[in-house]
């Protein structure tokens, strides 16, 4: 029997690499990996759509969907997840000792639909009352010039956003004082360059860590898109695929406690893993729709509040059918 070739384009996570060394099979396919940055994937799939099965912005998909209805559909396995009270990049010099005192300030996003920046305008507006409407917003490359939304925005007039230059920077304007703040993934190189650049959060693990005992909440940055028009030709496809990375998780999972011989290179690993579980449970990085309701929620809410999506979606709306409920024996 013929199988079906898909291409996959992911960062070769921990969790995601039996995919591409060939460990995990997809079942009924051959899978052609082409791993690679999220930053690309999402370009080379919101622009031009030119894998089968691709990691996608949450963000960036949700704006599509609600508009345009994605080429891609997603499946609920969340490669990438992350706190992210450690991406607010601020000036020391701006009287900006809370979270509170952002209100009113310019800050600067890569993009202002990427998933980090939208989970941080719902910490703020959620946890401490700041809201999108609240802070003027500049977007464009974090250390080149020319960055654009990979989608397009429809926002509404309450929300302030223009673009820096094209050759200029948002690390640039943060090092100069032109911003008061950045949220970024990742951080701005003057961060280690400039001494008025601190974190908004310097402890951001205890805060991240309050801030999960408190929402339950394990913020979803990206999940998995499958082409929709091979969906329709090939039904059984997003199960087949959502098994897949449950099986390589899992034997990620078997890799990190592993104290016999260490997997990652780092010390402790095992003890690290064993303090998660004290705080998070036993599958801290959990797939599946029904497993991450509260973030679902949320994150669909934010969506719509700060005016990215064109309305409230469901996860009905998000994901295969086939994939809200697996076999059981």
């Amino acid at each position: 029997m013929t199988k079906l070739t898909l291409s996959l384009a992911c960062c070769d996570y921990d969790r995601t690499r039996a995919l591409f060394d060939g460990r995990v099979p997809v079942e009924g396919c051959e899978v052609v990996g082409v791993p690679m940055s999220p930053e690309e994937a999402f370009h080379r799939a919101f622009k031009y759509q030119e894998f089968d099965v691709t990691e996608l912005s949450m963000s960036s998909y949700m704006n599509v969907l609600s508009r345009d209805n994605s080429p891609y559909i997603g499946i609920p396995a969340f490669v990438s997840r992350l706190f992210r009270h450690s991406s607010i990049y601020i000036r020391t010099d701006r009287g900006i000792e809370k979270p509170e005192d952002l209100k009113g300030k310019t800050i600067g996003v890569p993009e202002y639909q990427m998933t980090a920046a939208l989970w941080v305008r719902g910490i703020l507006h959620d946890e401490y009352g700041v809201r999108a409407e609240d802070i003027s917003w500049r977007n464009g490359g974090l250390e080149e010039g020319g960055r654009e939304e990979r989608a397009p925005l429809h926002l509404p007039d309450t929300i302030d956003l223009q673009s820096i230059p094209k050759d200029e920077t948002l690390a640039q304007q943060l090092d100069d004082g032109r911003l008061d703040a950045v949220i970024s993934a990742r951080a701005p190189s003057t961060y280690y360059t400039n001494e008025n650049i601190d974190r908004l959060f310097p402890d951001y693990k205890t805060a991240e860590q309050a801030y999960y005992a408190k929402t339950g909440m394990f913020p979803i940055m990206h999940l998995v898109g499958v082409r929709r028009s091979i969906v329709e030709k090939h039904p059984w496809l997003p199960v087949n695929l959502y098994v897949a990375f449950l099986k390589a998780k899992a034997l990620c999972y078997e890799e990190m406690e592993q104290v016999g011989h260490l997997a990652h290179t780092m010390p402790w690993p095992v003890y690290e893993l064993e303090q998660v579980r004290k705080l998070m449970g036993p599958d801290h990085w959990k797939y599946g729709i029904q497993e991450n309701e509260k973030e679902i929620s949320a994150v669909t809410r934010y969506s719509f509040e700060q005016g990215i999506s064109a309305r409230k979606l469901e996860a009905e709306d998000l994901f295969a059918e086939a994939t809200f409920e697996l076999y059981k024996l």
